[in-house]
């Protein structure tokens, strides 16, 4: 009873020193719904086009004509141009937003006579990665266009060639049946059909919990270390659990109070969807909140002075944005960055949410059983460090 009284008081010294800054809370959690709200109405998801030019080699047997090539191009290129010089069409790339060149076979006849594969080069230059990627899509479907053209051309030849030989044409059989005899029909069969801001709510929420407890304990210990308040501590009587117990139990109760308010408000203001059960996501968010806690505590027991420790929050933070799941897959990374990326309570708290607000179940368990381990070894060291440095005063 004595313990439970000195840790409850602990609890009422940390709670009364952040209702002084009732501002800092409130930011908390508005902040976040405010950046959502703005990235979801101005995010468009259209990813510009590319305007290409098409070198078309003197002596060719291909067409001249813009509105030729304009057939062909997919959605994602717009021919600008058709030229005949390569110098001329690679001095312009880059400029009068041109982003494709496509340089045409010269012999296209000769190499399909002879059974072979003729060229289609495209020339880009970019220097994002994405953009690189989409570029390199876009140069596919160019060539995709061009090769159906072809055998469309050349089934609209053979089936005037049958129809003169037979004596009548089949009009059951077309060239564009010819060149494509399969279309295409998707559908998405996700249990709900997400926007932006209904498949990153989840994910932001979960960096919002891991970097409120993050930011609310890694100053809490430095600060009483540096202030004196320690070495009050150390000769009352309270142990070093105990005043680690308090400061979980305090934080805890406040990023509860916080997480719950965003959630609700990320659900029924911004529309995120809310698939499963809320027993689940409940238990998650305490996981993630516990392991968030635990990892801001050991930095604040680590860390000499507040500026170390901030720093060390923001690399946590930066790190947690890179590679957690937030922007980029997990798996799209190497062994060696995945096993990093596991170390972040974060990593897990995505997956977790994301699956059960977007999906209504929990299709990944071992996420649930990695942050239940993450949250059980921050508290140990952190019990052990804190003692250490109650000890070394």
């Amino acid at each position: 009873m004595k313990s439970l009284g000195r840790t409850s008081a602990m609890v009422r010294k940390e709670l009364r020193e952040l209702a002084r800054r009732p501002g800092a809370i409130l930011s908390l959690i508005l902040g976040p719904l405010v950046v959502m709200a703005l990235f979801g109405a101005g995010f468009t998801g259209e990813r510009n086009t590319f305007r290409a030019i098409v070198v078309v080699p003197a002596g060719s047997e291909l067409p001249q004509d813009v509105e030729y090539y304009r057939q062909m191009a997919g959605r994602l290129v717009i021919i600008a141009d058709v030229v005949p010089d390569v110098s001329t069409a690679r001095a312009r790339l880059g400029h009068d937003d041109i982003r494709l060149l496509v340089i045409t076979p010269k012999d296209i006849r000769k190499h399909l006579e002879a059974g072979e594969q003729a060229t289609l080069e495209v020339d880009w230059n970019e220097l994002d990665p994405l953009e690189d990627m989409a570029a390199s899509s876009a140069a596919n479907e160019v060539g995709h266009a061009l090769n159906t053209f072809i055998i469309k051309g050349a089934a609209a030849e053979g089936l005037r060639f049958v129809a003169t030989a037979a004596g009548q044409p089949n009009p059951s059989l077309r060239p564009e049946v010819v060149a494509e005899p399969v279309r295409t029909a998707g559908r998405n069969l996700a249990p709900v059909q997400t926007g932006v801001v209904a498949y990153f709510g989840p994910a932001v929420f979960a960096l919002i919990l891991q970097h409120l407890g993050i930011t609310l304990t890694a100053l809490s210990l430095v600060r009483e270390r540096t202030s004196g308040a320690m070495e009050i501590f150390r000769v009352a009587p309270i142990r070093p659990l105990e005043l680690l117990v308090a400061k979980y139990v305090a934080y805890a109760f406040l990023s509860a109070i916080i997480g719950a308010t965003v959630m609700v408000l990320m659900v029924r203001v911004l529309g995120v969807p809310f698939a499963g059960p809320v027993p689940d996501v409940a238990v998650v968010v305490a996981l993630l909140t516990v392991a968030s806690l635990g990892l801001g505590l050991f930095i604040s027991l680590v860390a000499d002075t507040e500026r170390q420790a901030v720093q060390l929050a923001m690399l946590v933070l930066l790190g947690s944005v890179f590679f957690s799941g937030f922007v980029l897959p997990v798996d799209e990374f190497r062994l060696p960055v995945q096993a990093l990326a596991s170390l972040l309570p974060v990593t897990h708290g995505i997956a977790l949410l994301q699956q059960l607000m977007l999906r209504g179940l929990i299709v990944d368990g071992w996420h649930v059983v990695a942050l239940g381990v993450i949250a059980a070894v921050l508290f140990i060291a952190s019990a052990w460090q804190i003692r250490h440095v109650m000890r070394d005063l």
